[in-house]
């Protein structure tokens, strides 16, 4: 890789440890619910819950969090989960048809902002759920209703309700308006969420489900590489961080003679391009400096460090090659892809320690900077504090790059390999 081992393995430990010391420092230990991001006020994402509980495990092999403590935050989580409010009215309560709202008050548990009923958010609190039940398989009374209520919270997920006509899932669910008016159709994060539910013994036409899924999705040659296209970065990752892609394949990779992990790397390379190319001239892209996803952002009109005025998104879904794109990037996306790039991963890690200092706080990646804005130093305008989902895909996706254990898990369990058939994979370890 070009830098020294001691030193590669050092730096992956003490940013590690500080991702996962965001679950412990954000969350309410008396119902299991993880704050979105570190901001003052923020409510809880389920998704971010989902996260929390696949990295319980993690801290517990690295040593930084006792088992049983672990099993006891878990425990509260998930009879949170089991015990709280489901029915389809707005007010005082967590969900309804066994799906969660995106967002929920740390207290009290209810939905905040009258957000939708998320249906990728809570199949991510569902894989973090059942990621728990699988690690935690000792024979013992609390590890035993660990375990039961895993199985539970998943049997309660009624995803046949959330399948439209045409076989695909929706994206979600309000009590005022009902289903939101959009499907999951082009390649993304929702394939876990169709590998899940094709398990579910609810679902016994799955199968056509995923194929109308898939036949929506864009395959396209971008800077010599033959890839699925999204831009950005993060729907490349998110089903991974669950699931061992390598190897195996569904009817539409075989025939393409690939695999999602392969597309992954692809994704990899074609932002490694693009910022190489940066077709934008924004300041301090290249070969080392990317990382273009969903995230915060500086908005409005504003004024650039070379004088001239561009405008600016905020909170967008950047991506390459055709955009959004305003020279935001998001610093923790080199670890992110570490299983998929090791080598370009490990020289954009370091690059950004060593050129953006101001990215970390405390060892923890701050959600995002724009170093073609002044700013107190070269990285320019930051992000106030950081994403608890960021945070969880930093923790996991080292963790499978270094020993692989959530991806062990899972490929264990038989609700993932029973999905993952159902959707028409074959191959490799299934």
């Amino acid at each position: 890789m070009g830098f020294n081992r001691e030193d590669i393995d050092s730096t992956l430990d003490r940013l590690q440890k500080a991702a996962f010391e965001y679950f412990l420092h954000y969350s309410n230990p008396a119902n299991g619910l993880v704050q979105d991001t570190s901001r003052e006020g923020s409510p809880a994402s389920i998704a971010v819950v989902g996260f929390a509980l696949s990295c319980y495990p993690v801290g517990v092999e690295r040593g930084w969090l006792e088992r049983d403590k672990a099993c006891d935050l878990t425990l509260s989580t998930l009879r949170f989960f089991a015990q709280s409010r489901q029915n389809s009215a707005a007010d005082k309560v967590t969900g309804y048809k066994g799906f969660y709202y995106h967002f929920l008050d740390m207290k009290s548990g209810e939905r905040v902002w009258n957000c939708e009923l998320s249906v990728i958010d809570s199949t991510m609190l569902i894989a973090g759920v059942l990621t728990a039940g699988l690690y935690f398989d000792r024979d013992q009374p609390q590890e035993q209703e660990l375990r039961d209520l895993a199985q539970q919270l998943y049997d309660k997920v009624d995803f046949d309700w959330a399948q439209d006509e045409r076989g695909t899932l929706t994206q979600g669910w309000t009590p005022a308006g009902g289903f939101i008016h959009y499907d999951w159709e082009g390649y993304s994060e929702a394939i876990l969420l169709y590998a899940l539910a094709a398990a579910s013994r609810d679902m016994p036409d799955m199968n056509r489900a995923y194929n109308a899924w898939t036949k929506t999705y864009q395959w396209e040659q971008i800077y010599d590489h033959d890839c699925l296209y999204a831009g950005p970065l993060f729907i490349h990752l998110f089903s991974h961080a669950w699931i061992d892609f390598r190897e195996i394949q569904d009817p539409f990779m075989r025939v393409r003679n690939t695999d999602y992990f392969a597309n992954t790397a692809s994704a990899v390379a074609i932002q490694r391009d693009y910022c190489q190319r940066n077709p934008g001239n924004f300041a301090h892209y290249g070969t080392n400096s990317w990382g273009i996803t969903a995230c915060d952002g500086p908005v409005g009109e504003l004024k650039t460090r070379d004088g001239s005025k561009r405008q600016f998104f905020g909170y967008a879904a950047r991506g390459v090659p055709y955009g959004p794109d305003d020279g935001t990037l998001a610093p923790w996306a080199a670890l992110a892809t570490l299983p998929f790039s090791p080598d370009t991963s490990i020289a954009c890690l370091f690059n950004m320690l060593e050129n953006y200092p101001g990215v970390l706080e405390a060892d923890r990646f701050t959600g995002s900077f724009n170093p073609s804005l002044p700013g107190k130093g070269p990285e320019g305008w930051v992000s106030p504090g950081c994403y608890g989902l960021d945070q969880g895909l930093v923790v996991m996706m080292i963790e499978n790059f270094r020993s692989g254990m959530i991806w062990k898990l899972t490929r264990g369990s038989p609700i993932f390999r029973r999905g993952l058939t159902g959707a028409g994979f074959s191959g490799g370890w299934l």
